[in-house]
């Protein structure tokens, strides 16, 4: 591919005086925000630069943890993007955010996309999901190459319907916890939940429902900083021998209840903070009729939380899954964001080296060799030839 670099500015890797600048560029009226992912990213990796910068040095699970590229003119960044790989193979790739801070963001855009692009060369295929309301990011996006696959709606059900949820009786009797045993049980449910083409581009294998040990280790140690709490589990079906259901809910840890003290003893909390917990659900397109039944299972643990907060759980839908749409709608949820789903695909080129054997050109070489003296005549492996007059005779 070839690079495409406008002129006055360059692309480079984030460094760490850069991240003053991005925070900014994420805190800005003037964003032009192109992709969903607006938290402070940079504020978990700010404390931990030096050895994020480390760990993409060589292999290892956090190599792309922190892929920024920055575009700079002077000694002004005019915006960044961050990406990172979908899948264990590294074969497909996402856009977690692109934020350009110029009047013009589209040639800086299309910079940073491209760069990503060409630099990424695992990467076949890259996919990317923006709000439907950002028209410019949309065309900037589709300018790339990038197609729509699918519109994604995100939903969120509050403290009133999950309580209501949660006093459903729940009849799962064959529910049971993820481990790494089930991850091809697992692979199938997702293989038969998405249509041909958007499994295609997500290209998971089975190795994506697995967790290494050291995995599972890192991920516990983020979520005791982050404050955080995962609960996951399948539905199994035992004639069939296959799962037909999967959940994970990601749920923050409630505040400490000393934090929400007043002075007066008697005094009661007036206000309650809220917790936004998120849930990813997978239900086999055979059995919608699980979803009354997930739903109040992740109710009834988002609810056994602390009474000093107010919950409320975001889950996304698709638009080839019109059972889930429809029964988000039924218990009342409330649609908070619209996006479209984008993909492209890329096709490094390959450099065409020929043999080292062949610019020598051998043939020629040899075909000037003559021997220096005369060959010495070996065995005569032929039968002379006979006279027609004189047949051979037998023995």
């Amino acid at each position: 591919m070839q690079s495409f670099t406008p002129s006055g500015s360059t692309i480079r890797p984030v460094q760490h005086r850069d991240l003053a600048a991005i925070q900014q560029l994420q805190l800005a009226e003037s964003v032009e925000t192109l992709a969903p992912d607006c938290s402070p990213y940079t504020r978990q990796v700010k404390h931990w630069f030096a050895l994020v910068r480390l760990a993409s040095w060589f292999p290892n699970p956090f190599q792309h943890l922190f892929r920024v590229y920055v575009a700079e003119s002077g000694s002004q960044i005019l915006g960044f993007i961050r990406v990172s790989p979908l899948n264990s193979s590294q074969s497909t790739w996402q856009i977690d955010q692109l934020a350009v801070g110029d009047a013009s963001y589209q040639n800086i855009g299309t910079q940073l996309i491209r760069h990503s692009l060409e630099y990424c060369t695992d990467a076949r295929t890259w996919m990317l999901d923006v709000d439907v309301n950002y028209k410019d990011a949309i065309a900037l996006y589709r300018q790339n190459g990038f197609q729509p696959l699918a519109h994604i709606t995100d939903w969120e059900i509050g403290m009133e319907a999950l309580v209501e949820l949660a006093e459903r009786q729940v009849d799962l009797p064959n529910l049971l916890p993820v481990n790494n045993a089930d991850a091809r049980l697992l692979y199938q449910l997702d293989t038969a939940a998405m249509p041909p083409q958007i499994r295609q581009i997500y290209d998971l294998g089975i190795n994506d429902f697995r967790s290494s040990l050291t995995n599972q280790l890192l991920d516990h140690g983020q979520r005791m900083v982050s404050h955080t709490q995962e609960v996951t589990g399948y539905v199994y079906e035992p004639q069939r021998k296959a799962a037909i259901g999967y959940f994970a809910v990601v749920m923050n840890l409630p505040p400490n209840a000393k934090t929400h003290k007043v002075l007066s003893p008697d005094a009661q909390l007036t206000t309650k903070p809220t917790l936004a917990h998120r849930c990813q659900l997978t239900v086999h397109p055979a059995y919608t009729w699980l979803y009354p039944e997930l739903m109040s299972q992740i109710a009834k643990i988002v609810t056994n939380q602390s009474d000093l907060v107010n919950h409320s759980l975001l889950i996304t839908s698709t638009d080839y899954q019109p059972e889930r749409e429809a029964y988000l709608e039924q218990i009342q949820a409330t649609s908070r964001r619209h996006a479209l789903l984008m993909a492209r695909s890329v096709w490094h080129k390959v450099r065409e080296s020929k043999p080292v054997l062949d610019a020598l050109q051998l043939s020629r070489m040899l075909s000037g060799l003559q021997p220096v003296q005369k060959p010495v005549p070996g065995r005569i492996d032929a039968m002379p030839p006979t006279h027609p007059n004189h047949p051979e005779e037998l023995p």
